[in-house]
């Protein structure tokens, strides 16, 4: 920690919404040199840190935690919410990171824009505590925002924080947080959302499947849960079928060439199909022949489709099969 209190300095956690940039500017308008960190994941990305760092002049550290996140997802130990997110390990995770590089580049502190309340799970007075705890930074974490609804901090036992110049916010209500943003001279700030994945019903399913057939996951294959259509084709083999030329181009972006096939229908508007982990022929036959089904092709005569597998490249002929067969695979 920081033994010259000539500047205190503070690092933040930062998801780019409203109540973390309050949160940053309402300890800098008390002198304290702020800065932010926010991790990134496959579930949620620093594109809002960054736009609130360039609005602020607050700066922002970016730190992909891919690894240690996903150990960490596949057992919570304080379990999942309503889809699979695990907002209260995930927190403690992302405090305790914050944490070693609050160590490391001597802070004083760390400090969040959560508000006690607003999440009925995850920002209550229980979790809250549970995060510190499981942080290992009890006593050095403050939420400007509902500070004065919550136990003092050492930051303010120090005197390092003015307690009487910050808030006790509490609940669903932003009203004080708009008041505030207006004071600040803070117009543009993003929706509420939470913007994490893993909240998501769609989203949340398909990464449960993978979990519950692969021990082991990419990154990569993390990235392709968002995008397409997911069929359970056998206990060890999946499919994705583009939507989009989004989809199509996503699927491409981010496919192991390595372990993964990729299907496209010959000279036919068609989606872009990817088998990850099996070139079989019983499993490409029948991922190709969906792929038919959703493609401008006939599903009466046989059409061909390129096949490109960690064996080399080839042509087929399938004959596509009705989408209203095979939409008991959905995942």
């Amino acid at each position: 920690m920081n033994t010259s209190r000539q500047t205190v300095r503070a690092l933040g956690l930062c998801s780019g919404g409203l109540d973390s940039t309050l949160a940053g500017l309402i300890l800098r308008d008390q002198g304290i040199e702020v800065e932010w960190v926010t991790f990134e994941t496959p579930f949620f990305t620093a594109t809002k840190a960054r736009r609130a760092s360039e609005k602020t002049g607050i700066p922002l550290t970016v730190k992909p935690i891919y690894q240690v996140y996903i150990k960490m997802l596949r057992n919570p130990p304080a379990g999942y919410g309503k889809q699979m997110n695990p907002c209260m390990d995930c927190h403690a995770l992302m405090f305790k990171l914050a944490g070693e590089v609050m160590k490391k580049n001597n802070f004083d502190f760390l400090f969040s824009g959560e508000v006690l309340g607003q999440r009925p799970m995850s920002q209550n007075k229980s979790s809250l505590m549970y995060v510190a705890k499981h942080s290992g930074f009890k006593g050095y974490i403050l939420r400007p925002l509902s500070a004065k609804n919550l136990p003092e901090t050492i930051p303010e036992k120090e005197g390092l924080v003015d307690r009487e110049r910050l808030l006790d916010i509490a609940g669903r209500s932003r009203k004080r947080q708009i008041a505030l943003a207006s004071k600040f001279g803070i117009t543009d700030y993003p929706a509420p959302a939470g913007g994490c994945l893993l909240t998501d019903v769609g989203y949340s399913r398909r990464l449960k499947d993978l979990f519950d057939h692969q021990n082991e996951c990419s990154e990569e294959e993390l990235h392709l849960l968002k995008f397409g259509r997911h069929f359970r084709l056998n206990r060890d083999t999946k499919l994705i079928v583009g939507r989009t030329e989004e989809d199509n181009e996503n699927i491409l972006k981010y496919h192991n060439a390595q372990t993964d096939t990729i299907i496209d229908v010959k000279d036919h508007p068609s989606p872009i199909a990817l088998v990850p982990h099996d070139d079989s022929k019983e499993v490409v036959y029948l991922a190709s022949s969906i792929c038919v089904g959703y493609s401008k092709a006939s599903n009466l005569t046989p059409i061909e489709v390129v096949v490109k597998s960690p064996a080399g490249k080839q042509v087929i002929e399938v004959i596509g099969i009705p989408t209203a067969d095979f939409k008991k695979l959905l995942i």
